[in-house]
Formats: structure tokens, C-alpha cells, sequence
């Protein structure tokens, strides 16, 4: 099928791209959207090159292209007028992971697929106001579940013995450190190095548990309570190391929490500590040291190499990847101004700084043998990581493993689970006899297979299972419980209800966030043990998990516990590092259910195509999908205005408040922050006494990296500003709210997952487009439940990255500790 729709009629220059008045009635023919009526790559209405606002007729257009469309190509899209400002506006960016990454894109040293972050926000030191003090939010997100990763970084501990293997490591760390160096000095091939059998593992029938946690220490919307935060004192040192490197003051709680006791000591005798902060780059670093060191400072100083290398592991991290490649790595480094990168790697890993591994690029390969004299090698790739996400991973194995290999708790005879299974239909009869016989089972599909896990969750509490539902988001927990209501109502056979109104039902139903049941605000609880008082656990939006998080679910699952994780394998992948569900689905360690249950009407065949890199023109009589199309930023502006505030609730009935805008980033000329600056000026004016938000502004508020909640503004006190969320109440402290708070009328694509509204307004201006990729067009589109309109000033960028742009790979290791923990299947 062709992406580009015929054009109906020419636009004359100096129209803006403005679609003519339809020549007869509704439907009649003649009448074009403005989508179809610019659909001819441009044609004469891109040679008019207008740079001002848009004129009265385009203002009329842009009024009455969705009150006055007939049907509506997607494909229309690809042949928008052609853009004024271009790439070369240069503001787009991209939205970080849950929040502003600084640099993590554009510095990011491996090709993993790019977070959405600021363009225009650098988190500098020289940036004013940028340093202000950020309490920990990911921290307090995870204070729940802190103990338990410092109880796996002991169990790993356990597995091993002290060697003797250098001067400041010993065990397995010294051991990989001894064989790196080996093999990067030819001294032996890397298969001879890493030949030494694996320590033997705990069994994983002994999981780690998490303490439960105090309801008291958690808050409305799951979040941990705040933990203490450094003494004033310390504080108050570091201040006063900041000011002799010219730093800002504001910067000291952040560097105080990151350091510990002993901070400002810490960080005069290594002033590139400061890269621990969050948004601070190595060269705003290295100005820092050059004030405290003077002439000690130099490229080649071993503590910069150290924390350089330290930093980009961490920006890797925010692009998705659990691990570099230590070629990779060693060019990042370079590039950052590092002499001797493999120096600095072998240093940091020598401080315990970062850890390194070796796997084999072909696992089916045999082992050398002993006696081969040619020394065959077997191919491996060396990595460096984190700790902390090395350890999230092997604990993740580690869990997977024990519900694969340990025998399903006896719930419901053999027969009991066939009956609930034959008065299914379709796959969720398949999905229910998965479970059945095995602990982990995982199942994709798009929305409307939502329908078959709610059967699934039905079934099994009707056989005396303690079984639960987990989401991503608080709307996405609400939309499931009124499709569990259904369900019990003999009603699944209807389309799932939009997140418009899902929020207004009670929340009685065996359903909760993932971040709400990990925190213990949501949920059945946890046992003695600290396990989940559950027996099964249906995790929706799985793509949406990140290694730490997933690791503390599945360590949480009692003994004989079933975990079914669900979701839609073609959405944005988690905010935080790792790629759980895709690896999963690549490793076929257990069962997989597709759903063949499709998305009903235009909108799902036009998100089905873009799955399989397909832009394609679908029938839309019922004005499902509209094109806007627009030559530059100020038109995007105007038209999504317009549409939000008029068209769209004049035509269809959907109001403002349930309409949601979606566009690539922040920054730029059309990036969240423009749009709501002009969304609230027309829906909610006022002078934002309360920090820059008025009562009614709708917001968008970040408890913690990679976590959106949609909300409204109620009011501010002493306390803070206060908001509602899915219908929580939730007060953001005054010092918290510039970092977690944004106007919330526009959103971007990663903080729109997991959710889904009536109406969706999709913003492509020609200054993004080299955010747009398959993945990212899929999820802003599949949003919308009712009608999309599409701002379109990408031109061929939009069909092109559908067909050619998938998601960047991401270096993760838990395909092979998933191959060495779990049987080959067959």
C-alpha cells in the first residue's frame, strides 16, 4: 500500500499549507482533510516558504480540520508541506528517561537507544540555577528495597573466596582484572584466560526477601517516604569546598548524599568526585579541578581517568545498556580527552570502582580442547558495568530460574484449570493452560488483548488463587480494574475502557502499580519471609521493566508462585537500564502466548502496520485519524492549540482535559515546554503564583527517573504543592518541585507509556526528527484510544523512520546468564 494518499487539490502559494473549504457536504465528494489536501510532498504549497504566524485562513483551517474531515490517511502524513525551519532549528532534543538525563544522548558511548533528554538543558555548572540541590528521588523511590540489594551483594559475596590476585581485589573481581590484562598484553588468548569453571551457586531455591515495609513510610502514590539526608554539617564543608572551584553552593546536598560522611575531604583530594552529581560533565568537572589543583592538574591524572570512565557507564546507563564493550568504552574515554583509556579502565576496575565479564559471542561453540595445540579460541566479548546493575542482572537470572525449575504451588486440580481454559476463547484459553503447567509464561500482544490476562486473573481467583495484576502506571491500574469489572460482568467481549474515565471507579480490585506493590502502599502485602502474599503475579506494560526493578519483583515471588509478564513488544523499551521482556522473548526459556486478538478499527490498523514498518493509509469515516500538516514550529503550536482547545472537543465530543499532546521532547520551538506555555494560556491562564502552576493546571509529576504521573494542580501550603494523581493526593515538597513538576498538557512519548486517552494530539515538528523511530511513532500513535490527529511537519522523515529506524540495541547480559541458569528448551 502506497504512504502517500493522492492529492485532491493544489494549494496555492502563500496558503500555509492550508487545506481549501470542502465543496459540499460531510462526506461528499471534494471534501479533504488537511492531511490529504498537503499530502503531495510538498507540491506548491512547500514552495511558499512563509516564516510568520499563520494567517487567518490557516487559522480557519486548523479549526475545522478535524470538525469537517472525512476519512483520513495516516499515510497522508508522509507528504506534509515541506518544513521552514528544518533541522536546522536544532531544538528539538529528546526527553530523558523520567526526566532531564543531561548529556545522555549525545554523549552516550554505546548506540543504545537514545532517552528523551533537553536539548536545551544542560544541568551544568555554569548554567544558572542549574545546580540547585535535588533531594534523592531514586532514592526515596527505593528505600524499600535497598535492603534487599545490599543482602544480594552479600549473597554474591558468599559464593566465592578471597585470592590472592592483586593488591586491592580479591575473588572474582581480581581474577577477570588478572585475565583482561592478559589478554590485552597477547600473553594469552581470552578462551585460555576465562577457562576456570564458575564458582558453584546458592541454590536458587533461597531467595533474598526484602523487609516489609511500613505503610507509614510510603506516601499515596507508592513512593517511599524521604530517607535522612546528610548532616548540615557536612553540608556546610562541602559548600566550602564548591566555592574555591567557582562551583555552585546549591550543588552541596547533592555531592553530600553521593559522597557520604567525609564528603569535603573526599572531594578536594579528588575534585572529578564531582561527576557523581547528576547533570555535571566532565568538562565542567575538569574546570573545577583546575581551581582546587592548579598545576597538579592534568589529562592524564588517574583520578580523572577513574571518574571519567565511572561517568560514562553511567550515561550508558541512561541509554539503556547494563554493560559497554570494552572497545566501546575505550573510545569513549578517548574521545572525552582520556591519554591511556585501557589505563583507566584496568584503574577503575582495580578500585572496585566497575566490574568486567567475559561471554561468549557463540554460545553452541565448543570449549577448546586442552590438548589443542593450535590454541583455538573461543570468541568471546570482554564487558564493564556497574555493580550495581551486574548484580540486578545475575539476581535476575537467578530468580527466573527458581520459578522455571520449582513445581507450581497444587492450586485447582488438573481438571479445574482445563474447565476455567475450555470456557475461554481463543488465546487466553491457551494463556490459562500456560500457567497452568508452568511457573513463568510470558504473553504479547497490543491493547486489546488486555482482555485475556483479566480472563486469566478471573479464572484464577476463581480457583482459590491468591493472583494479582500489576501496571506501569496509575492510570494503566485503573483501566485494568474496570476491565476486571467487566470481566466478572460477562463482558470482556467489549473494547477495553479509555483512561478517561477509569480513574473514577473504586479501587477494590486485585490490581496495583509495580512501583505501589514494591513499596507495599499497593497490593496483597508481603508474609514473614517478606515475600508477596500472592500465588500469582500478572505484570502488564512488562517492556516498561528495568533489570533493578524486575530483579525485585521476581526475588520477591514466594516459592511455587507464577509470574505471567505482558505487554506489547513494540512499544518504547523501560526508561531505566536493561531490556527484560525483549531479551526474554529472544532467550525462549519458557512459554510464549501471542495474542490474536487485534486492535479494533482505524486506529489499530494503523498501529498494527507502524509494528511492522508500515505507514499505511486506513478509512477513517469516523474522523479516527486526522493529518494537520504544518511547514514549521509556530504552526505546530497554533494548530495543536486549536485542535485541543476547539476542534477536537467540537467535533467528536472529547474535551480538553482528556485530550493529550504528544511530541518528541522538551526543548525546541515545539517541544513540551512551548506547547504548554500555550496550552495553559489558552485553557488555564494565570499568573502561576504557586511556583509557576495555578489551580486546574494539569501537570506531569516525576516521583523518581523513568516515573510519570499525569495529575492535576489542587492547591499549595506550607507543605508543598498539592496535587491529585489518578485520584491519589500527593503533595510535592517547595524544594522538589522545580525538578519533578512540569506542566502536563504535552508529554512525551516515554512519559506517556503505559497509559492511554480518548483523543490524542501527536506533534512531529521538522526541528525532531531525528528522534522519530519506529518504536517512538508506535507508542505516541497507540496512545490514542478514540482519535489521533497528527501535527505533521516531519515530511518523509515520519515514513522513513517507520520502515527503516527500529529501537538501538542495547548491551545487557541476561541473555547469557539466562542461558547458563536455565535449561535449553527441547
Amino acid at each position: 500500500m502506497s504512504t502517500e494518499p493522492e492529492p485532491t487539490e493544489k494549494t496555492e502559494p502563500g496558503t500555509r499549507g492550508a487545506a481549501p473549504e470542502p465543496e459540499g457536504p460531510e462526506g461528499a465528494p471534494g471534501e479533504t482533510t488537511d492531511g490529504v489536501a498537503a499530502s503531495a510532498g510538498g507540491g506548491e504549497a512547500g514552495a511558499a516558504g512563509a516564516t510568520g504566524g499563520p494567517g487567518d485562513g490557516a487559522d480557519a483551517s486548523a479549526r475545522d480540520s478535524v470538525a469537517e474531515s472525512g476519512d483520513a490517511g495516516a499515510g497522508g502524513s508522509a507528504g506534509a508541506g515541506e518544513s521552514a525551519d528544518g533541522a536546522s532549528a536544532g531544538g528539538g532534543g529528546t526527553e530523558a528517561a523520567g526526566g532531564e538525563a543531561g548529556e545522555g544522548v549525545s554523549d552516550g558511548p554505546a548506540g543504545g537507544e537514545e532517552p528523551e533528554t533537553d536539548a536545551g538543558d544542560s544541568a551544568g555548572l555554569d548554567a544558572d540555577g542549574a545546580g540547585k540541590a535535588q533531594p534523592s528521588e531514586a532514592e526515596a523511590e527505593l528505600a524499600a528495597q535497598r535492603l534487599e540489594r545490599e543482602r544480594i551483594a552479600r549473597r554474591k559475596a558468599e559464593k566465592q573466596q578471597p585470592v590472592d590476585s592483586g593488591a586491592k581485589l580479591s575473588g572474582k573481581a581480581a581474577d577477570l582484572l588478572a585475565a583482561v590484562r592478559a589478554v590485552e598484553s597477547g600473553a594469552k588468548p581470552a578462551a585460555a584466560v576465562f577457562s576456570e569453571p564458575e564458582p558453584p551457586r546458592r541454590p536458587a531455591q533461597e531467595p533474598v526477601r526484602p523487609r516489609p515495609v511500613s505503610a507509614q513510610a510510603t506516601g499515596a502514590d507508592g513512593v517511599a517516604g524521604p530517607v535522612g539526608g546528610p548532616a548540615p554539617e557536612t553540608v556546610e564543608a562541602v559548600q566550602r569546598v564548591l566555592a574555591e572551584g567557582g562551583a555552585p553552593k546549591a550543588l552541596a546536598s547533592q555531592v553530600a548524599a553521593a559522597l557520604g560522611e567525609g564528603a569535603d575531604e573526599e572531594l578536594r583530594s579528588d575534585p572529578w568526585q564531582l561527576l557523581r552529581v547528576t547533570g555535571v560533565r566532565p568538562e565542567q568537572a575538569d574546570g573545577f579541578a583546575r581551581e582546587l589543583l592548579g598545576a597538579e592538574c592534568a589529562p592524564d591524572d588517574e583520578r580523572r581517568g577513574r571518574a571519567v570512565t565511572v561517568w560514562l557507564l553511567e550515561q550508558a546507563a541512561l541509554a539503556g545498556h547494563t554493560a559497554l564493550e570494552m572497545p566501546a568504552l575505550t573510545a569513549a574515554l578517548a574521545q572525552r580527552g582520556v591519554p591511556d583509556a585501557d589505563a583507566a579502565v584496568q584503574s577503575t576496575i582495580a578500585e572496585a570502582e566497575a566490574l568486567v565479564f567475559q561471554d561468549a559471542l557463540d554460545p553452541t561453540a565448543p570449549e577448546p580442547a586442552e590438548d589443542d595445540e593450535e590454541g583455538a579460541e573461543r570468541p568471546v566479548r570482554i564487558l564493564v558495568g556497574l555493580e550495581r546493575y551486574a548484580l540486578a542482572e545475575e539476581s535476575l537470572a537467578d530468580g527466573l530460574a527458581r520459578l522455571i525449575n520449582s513445581v507450581p504451588k497444587e492450586d485447582g486440580s488438573a481438571e479445574d484449570w482445563e474447565r476455567a481454559a475450555a470456557s475461554a476463547k481463543g488465546s487466553a484459553a491457551e494463556l490459562i493452560r500456560a500457567v497452568a503447567a508452568g511457573g513463568l509464561v510470558l504473553h504479547t500482544g497490543g491493547q486489546a488483548s488486555l482482555t485475556e490476562p483479566a480472563a486469566l486473573l478471573t479464572a484464577a481467583r476463581g480457583l482459590g488463587l491468591r493472583a494479582w495484576a500489576a501496571t506501569h502506571s496509575p492510570l494503566g491500574r485503573d483501566r485494568f480494574g474496570t476491565l476486571l469489572q467487566a470481566d466478572r460482568q460477562g463482558g470482556t467481549a467489549g473494547s477495553v475502557p479509555s483512561d478517561g474515565a477509569a480513574h473514577e471507579q473504586p479501587r477494590t480490585r486485585p490490581v496495583a502499580t509495580v512501583a505501589g506493590l514494591l513499596s507495599g502502599a499497593e497490593g496483597p502485602g508481603r508474609d514473614g519471609d517478606g515475600a508477596f502474599d500472592l500465588d500469582l503475579l500478572v505484570v502488564l506494560d512488562a517492556p516498561q521493566l528495568d533489570v533493578e526493578t524486575a530483579a525485585l519483583l521476581v526475588e520477591s515471588l514466594p516459592d511455587g508462585a507464577r509470574l505471567v509478564l505482558g505487554g506489547d513488544p513494540a512499544v518504547l523499551w523501560s526508561a531505566g537500564p536493561g531490556r527484560v521482556f525483549a531479551d526474554l522473548l529472544a532467550a525462549r526459556i519458557c512459554p510464549q502466548v501471542a495474542s490474536r486478538r487485534p486492535d479494533p478499527g482505524p486506529l489499530g490498523e494503523l498501529v498494527s502496520g507502524i509494528g511492522i514498518g508500515e505507514l499505511n493509509q486506513v478509512e477513517a469515516p469516523g474522523k479516527e485519524v486526522v493529518i494537520v500538516p504544518v511547514r514549521d514550529a509556530g504552526e505546530a503550536v497554533h494548530r495543536t492549540v486549536q485542535l485541543v482547545a476547539d476542534s477536537v472537543p467540537r467535533a467528536l465530543g472529547v474535551p480538553a482535559e482528556e485530550t493529550q499532546v504528544i511530541t518528541p521532547g522538551h526543548g525546541g520551538a515545539a517541544g513540551t515546554r512551548a506547547l504548554n506555555a500555550a496550552l495553559k494560556e489558552r485553557l488555564n491562564p494565570g499568573p502561576g503564583r504557586f511556583g509557576g502552576f495555578d489551580p486546574g493546571d494539569r501537570v506531569a509529576y516525576s516521583p523518581a527517573p523513568g516515573r510519570t504521573l499525569p495529575g492535576h494542580v489542587v492547591g499549595a501550603d506550607a507543605d508543598g504543592l498539592q496535587l491529585t494523581c489518578a485520584g491519589d493526593p500527593v503533595v510535592v515538597p517547595k524544594e522538589r518541585v522545580e525538578q519533578s513538576v512540569r506542566h502536563g498538557w504535552a508529554l512525551t512519548a516515554h512519559q506517556a507509556v503505559g497509559c492511554r486517552w480518548p483523543a490524542v494530539v501527536a506533534v512531529l515538528p521538522g526541528d525532531a526528527t531525528q528522534a522519530l523511530s519506529r518504536p517512538w511513532v508506535y507508542t505516541a500513535f497507540g496512545r490514542a484510544d478514540r482519535h489521533l490527529s497528527v501535527v505533521q511537519g516531519a515530511e518523509q522523515a515520519l515514513p522513513r523512520a517507520v520502515a527503516e529506524i527500529p529501537a538501538k540495541p542495547r548491551t545487557t547480559r541476561l541473555p547469557v546468564l539466562l542461558r547458563t541458569q536455565t535449561p535449553t528448551p527441547g
